[in-house]
């Protein structure tokens, strides 16, 4: 045990971890989240590549940093994953870098009903293909940075609870044939991350790569702005079995906690595959670590990117 929980914050995580040397690269810097793990990586040691939509906001991100840590060695790469466009130019932009460890951090959630540019459901489109293509291009770099070191690298996405209440629908995931309800297209895409970190695990966690999903806890960001009176309510419904949920938010940098966790704790060097929560080791629900399932999801996921 180590004694951490949910209360239990990045600079608790970070506490006598030696990153230097290592690169990480994480998406999402502008939300509360992606930020302060990008602070949490950079006070570590870590040269930390910071991505987001808006690159302006992200070097805006990066001032911050620099602010508090003077001596921060940090890239800023605009990254819309909501366009394939745009990520596999940002992959190319960093194709000679090795990658030690990347956090698939950004999203979206409870959307309006909307497509990508490339026409997938916004959120199915933005938390699992749009990372899944940013992971699978990059796994050149994570490859060369776990020769370089000797130890493996880890890929962390931040999925969520409420990957509990839907499984991915293989055969309309992008809502063409169902009608579209924003709560079931949320969970399915974080299903989707989970299942994608097992599939990670199976192909690759012999050649060292070793992948984790997370599940941060509930805190404030700016990733509920979608959310209605009514949304509210329904998520105070889903949630009505866990007394206090809502009420009992997290701080940033204790929500951003375990992906920090599970980007550097020793005790998880030999494992990969796994679901976190508050900083220890979860489990995840049946139908998003079933190994056919994850299979399955790679297979079509690699078809709509077109890889």
């Amino acid at each position: 045990m180590n004694g951490f929980g949910p209360d239990t914050t990045t600079d608790d995580v970070i506490a006598g971890v030696d990153l230097s040397g290592r690169t990480a690269l994480v998406t999402g810097v502008t939300s509360g989240l992606g930020g302060e793990t990008a602070r949490a990586l950079t006070a570590s040691g870590a040269a930390v590549i910071l991505t987001a939509r808006d690159g302006d906001a992200a070097a805006t991100v990066a001032d911050e940093i620099r602010a508090q840590l003077p001596d921060a060695d940090l890239t800023t790469v605009a990254l819309d994953l909501a366009d394939l466009s745009s990520v596999r130019a940002a992959a190319e932009r960093i194709a000679a870098r090795p990658i030690d460890l990347l956090i698939n951090n950004a999203g979206v959630m409870y959307t309006p009903f909307a497509r990508t540019a490339d026409g997938f459901e916004l959120q199915f489109g933005t938390n699992h293909l749009g990372h899944f293509l940013l992971t699978t291009s990059l796994m050149p770099n994570l490859r060369s940075a776990a020769e370089r070191s000797g130890s493996a690298s880890r890929v962390v996405t931040v999925s969520s609870a409420a990957h509990r209440a839907h499984a991915v629908d293989l055969v309309d995931p992008n809502f063409r044939d169902r009608p579209y309800d924003k709560f079931v297209a949320y969970a399915q895409s974080k299903a989707a991350n989970v299942l994608m970190t097992v599939e990670l695990r199976n192909r690759y966690g012999d050649s060292g790569i070793h992948a984790f999903a997370v599940h941060p806890g509930v805190c404030a960001t700016g990733l509920s702005r979608h959310m209605s009176r009514d949304d509210f309510a329904e998520m105070k419904r889903m949630s009505a079995d866990k007394p206090g949920l809502l009420a009992n938010l997290k701080s940033i940098p204790a929500a951003a906690a375990t992906s920090v966790w599970a980007a550097t704790a020793a005790q998880l060097s030999s494992s990969g595959g796994g679901y976190l929560a508050d900083c220890g080791i979860d489990r995840a629900a049946d139908h998003a670590v079933d190994p056919v399932t994850a299979a399955a999801l790679w297979e079509l996921s690699e078809q709509l990117v077109g890889r």
